[in-house]
């Protein structure tokens, strides 16, 4: 274990990598911060195998960096709801060992070779083991629920992993096809980000054993950051250097990703700037200089205000959504993480 333990820095509790975070998640972190460090140490302690290639690899990726924000929320919920056990620790680690699965999952799929601004698990270590340790993070992750006990929570967190492969799936279908339609590409968000962000925030609840209304309420919270997460991140894609956006700025335009800024720009266009799209995107018949268009493309067309306005109204759902909730430190810092979600691209 001592590989990963040697590794691996809970954000924000007590180090440097405090400093870095933005204010709306370090007021998040330091709300939780007991309970977050309980859950780095249960990820810890979870990513340790006897075949030395796992720790090693799991420990690449979560080393890496990241926010925590999946975990994060799980915690924030739950103390949110007034709950004053454990299970929700052990939850936010299953949840992080979801997304992480995904992670070295997607940057297969996506041939990427940055993560984080590092070299990707799959560039380091090669497909085939990254793959495998994604398989054994999502074990690790149903043996997270399973010993949690309620059958509640393993139909929430389970359907959210289903829901994601579903989602990717999607995009995968769509992708070179600029004849997706804006409400397609919702889905897409809807299943490989917003699933797990709603499941996240929604066993914090579950846990605290809180009513409907509000369990729902949490839920509807999560997707709409979700949404507004992934749409900012998209934009990001042809609007931020590569330092800022943690991966190769254009990675999207190379694979022929149908995003929303595509998809406006596309639709903007005229006849022009319709058979670059199409050259490019459908075709993927592209240049060295082709990135460099697309993003002027997208400047002239306003496709990254029209994406970064939709991500907005996004977080004002999520935010509308705590409502039902009681003012407090953590709601507030909740609300203003959906703030802080959007405003990443400034």
């Amino acid at each position: 274990m001592g590989v990963v333990a040697n590794r691996i820095q809970t954000p924000g509790v007590g180090g440097v990598a405090a400093l870095a975070e933005p204010d709306a998640l370090s007021a998040l972190v330091n709300l939780v911060g007991a309970d977050l460090a309980a859950c780095n140490r249960s990820i810890v302690a979870r990513m340790d195998s006897p075949v030395a290639l796992i720790p090693q690899l799991a420990a690449h990726i979560v080393a890496a960096g990241g926010k925590r924000l999946r975990p994060l929320l799980t915690l924030a919920a739950a103390q949110m709801c007034g709950y004053a056990g454990v299970r929700h620790v052990h939850l936010a680690a299953c949840v992080e060992f979801i997304h992480t699965a995904t992670l070295l999952h997607d940057d297969v799929v996506d041939e990427s070779l940055l993560r984080r601004g590092l070299s990707s698990a799959n560039a380091v270590f090669g497909n085939k083991a990254s793959v495998l340790v994604g398989d054994f993070l999502f074990a690790r992750a149903f043996q997270l629920m399973v010993e949690d006990g309620s059958l509640k929570v393993l139909g929430i967190l389970s359907h959210a992993a289903a829901t994601i492969a579903e989602g990717e799936v999607l995009q995968l279908v769509t992708q070179n096809d600029l004849s997706t339609s804006e409400q397609r590409y919702l889905d897409v968000v809807r299943g490989k980000t917003a699933a797990l962000f709603a499941a996240a925030c929604q066993v914090g609840a579950v846990v605290a054993d809180r009513p409907s209304d509000e369990e729902m309420a949490l839920a509807e919270y999560g997707t709409n950051l979700g949404m507004a997460f992934q749409l900012v991140d998209d934009a990001l894609d042809y609007a931020a250097d590569q330092l800022t956006l943690g991966k190769t700025v254009g990675d999207d335009f190379r694979e022929g990703k149908i995003t929303l800024p595509v998809l406006a720009a596309y639709q903007a266009g005229d006849a022009e700037a319709r058979e670059f799209w199409v050259r490019t995107i459908e075709a993927s018949s592209q240049t060295d200089a082709d990135l460099d268009r697309a993003m002027l493309l997208m400047q002239r067309s306003g496709a990254i205000c029209t994406t970064l306005a939709r991500a907005a109204r996004f977080a004002d759902a999520a935010k509308g959504a705590l409502s039902v909730f009681p003012d407090s430190p953590i709601r507030r810092a909740l609300a203003d993480v959906a703030d802080y979600t959007v405003s990443r691209v400034s």
